[in-house]
């Protein structure tokens, strides 16, 4: 098990102030394009009732035209401190964005500056600005002055290894309005690819006097602490550890409040969650919510000796009920062997 640093709990017992905001959890679940909706939002607050919890990315442009707000950008008011992540590489139309976000219930706005998808790079956006320190700070400035709410940003150490930049980046945002820095620590040329270099958090950390959260291979809570004690950060931010495993941003903001670990879930409630997410995807979606929960139903299912034919099936659910009638049979099969984890292939 993992141990809390006197040091360590000394730093994290007090609320993390983002500008005007405290959010009284140190974790925070990381915005993922296609799943971190109204519905899987709802199972993470479940687990973490105090986190800091964040949309998924919405194009600020595609906003200046729709005749109404997409679906990605409705929050539930009990689902508070939410934040809005934008992305775009216009200024005036990032902070028109913003303002519709606080209009929604936005506790912050996040400027993603970090991902490394070429769809969104190609057009500025996303960890292109890295490259591009001047729009960055305009950006930053121009919806700091649009909204009363506190701006933060997500980005990453650097364009490629030949070009990390983070420090200047870091220490120009700040000077522009940024109230929190979430680093991820990895390159624009690494994707997802290698290791996250947390040293570079480290280093961001000492000169920065806004927050900096962690980001990057945070995959449990022994990596999380370690990550916490390595950068000094204020805070970690979860990603694709909880694709399929809600669980974890919970998880790590006990084992950080309490020293305690949660015990984990068993193999039968990852099962139950997937199919109360399954369920309700279809309700607040319709086909295309079960079309979306394909994925998320092979990633519940990973980890399980013999689970690979259920999730091929899951993987092509045409319906509700064609899920949960899978999904039940897995669990009937798991009390049948009392709780060990195998699914009968």
């Amino acid at each position: 098990m993992p141990v809390l640093s006197p040091e360590l709990q000394q730093r994290l017992s007090t609320p993390l102030k983002i500008g005007s905001v405290e959010v009284t959890s140190r974790v925070l679940q990381s915005p993922l394009s296609g799943v971190t909706d109204l519905v899987f939002r709802r199972l993470v607050r479940r687990y973490a009732p105090e986190s800091m919890l964040y949309t998924e990315m919405v194009h600020a442009s595609g906003l200046k035209y729709a005749r109404e707000l997409p679906k990605i950008m409705e929050v539930d008011p009990r689902e508070r401190p939410i934040s809005v992540q934008l992305f775009d590489c216009r200024p005036q139309f990032l902070a028109e964005a913003a303002v519709m976000a606080v209009a929604e219930g936005a506790d912050t706005i996040d400027i993603n500056m970090g991902c490394p998808v070429n769809k969104i790079t190609k057009n500025g956006g996303g960890s292109s600005l890295l490259r591009d320190p001047d729009t960055a700070a305009a950006i930053v400035r121009e919806v700091s002055q649009a909204v009363s709410v506190p701006v933060t940003v997500k980005t990453r150490i650097g364009w490629s290894d030949d070009e990390i930049n983070i420090l200047d980046f870091a220490r120009r945002l700040e000077d522009a309005g940024a109230r929190m820095l979430t680093l991820h620590g990895r390159t624009r040329a690494q994707g997802y690819n290698g290791q996250a270099n947390w040293e570079w958090i480290a280093k961001v950390k000492e000169i920065l006097s806004i927050p900096v959260i962690a980001n990057g291979d945070i995959f449990s809570v022994e990596a999380a602490v370690r990550c916490l004690q390595l950068t000094g950060a204020d805070g970690v931010m979860c990603s694709r550890a909880t694709l399929g495993y809600p669980f974890l941003v919970g998880e790590i903001d006990y084992f950080l409040k309490t020293g305690r670990e949660r015990p984990a879930p068993t193999s039968i409630e990852r099962l139950q969650c997937a199919k109360e997410h399954l369920i309700a995807l279809g309700e607040y979606k319709g086909k295309r919510g079960v079309y979306q929960a394909r994925k998320h139903m092979t990633w519940y299912c990973k980890g399980f000796p013999h689970s690979g034919p259920l999730r091929d099936r899951l993987a092509r659910i045409d319906s509700v009920e064609e899920g949960c009638a899978l999904l039940d049979g897995a669990i009937a099969q798991l009390q049948e062997r009392g709780r060990t984890g195998a699914i009968a292939s």
